[in-house]
């Protein structure tokens, strides 16, 4: 199953991918494309974004013949990956207790008719 980014998430997974290694937009939106189908054209205006925040900052680089942009992260932006990576771990441990809660049995996730 393919769940839709929203606004935020897909902010911090872009921030997440440039936090790895310094990296262009294409392969930026090859790796989204593994858990979200988006658009490639939703991405420019995310990068923008983070770059007006003091995220990520650019530079280009010849490949192939051609300029390439590069994006990399920020001590500003790492700051605010790693908080978001706090806040999604709190986030998804809270989405498993309640997808995992059902199939227990237990009070807060069992069948009312036991």
């Amino acid at each position: 199953m393919i769940f839709t980014l929203n606004a935020p998430m897909f902010d911090f997974l872009v921030l997440a991918i440039i936090d790895r290694h310094d990296t262009y937009g294409y392969e930026i939106s090859q790796t989204i494309k593994q858990v979200s189908n988006t658009k490639d054209s939703t991405l420019y205006p995310v990068l923008k974004r983070l770059q007006e925040k003091g995220c990520v900052t650019t530079y280009d680089e010849q490949f192939q013949g051609r300029n390439r942009k590069y994006y990399r992260i920020t001590d500003n932006g790492r700051i605010i990956c790693d908080e978001w990576r706090k806040e999604w771990s709190a986030y998804r441990a809270g989405i498993d207790r309640i997808a995992n809660c059902a199939n227990e049995g237990g009070a807060e996730g069992g069948n009312e008719n036991d």
